[in-house]
């Protein structure tokens, strides 16, 4: 079983919101690498808000964890790119409630655009057990 040791080294300012500056993975594990996941349902239906687009990526994201046989507590780091910066509220907000009491790693970019032009989120993980 592997460890994974979230910090917040004391020589770098402390996160603003729920993530931490580093996961450590030591021992015998798994590593996914889990691809952007984009506000769209598997029907292919894309949310008209920012808000609902966020919800179907944590939903999207979920669902490749446990196909794995792992839950949003074996993320280790994500990484989100929002089309627009009105949206930080809402995605910060999503990204608590989604990860609780769990910080792993974080990074957040506003892009200028993604592949199809109606997304307005993706994001991405990588996660280990």
């Amino acid at each position: 079983m592997s460890v994974i040791t979230l910090s917040n080294p004391s020589a770098v300012r402390a996160p603003a919101t729920r993530y931490s500056h580093a996961a450590l993975v030591q021992g015998e594990r798994r590593r996914l690498v889990i691809s952007g996941q984009v506000g769209q349902a598997p029907d292919g239906s894309v949310p008209a808000t920012g808000e609902g687009q966020i919800a179907q990526a944590y939903a999207n994201l979920r669902a490749v964890l446990e196909a794995h046989g792992m839950g949003i507590a074996n993320v280790v780091k994500s990484t989100a790119f929002l089309t627009d910066r009105a949206l930080l509220p809402a995605y910060r907000a999503a990204r608590d409630a989604v990860f609780a009491d769990h910080a792993p790693a974080s990074t957040l970019l506003i892009v200028a655009g993604l592949a199809d032009p109606r997304w307005m989120v993706e994001i991405e993980a990588e996660a280990a057990d």
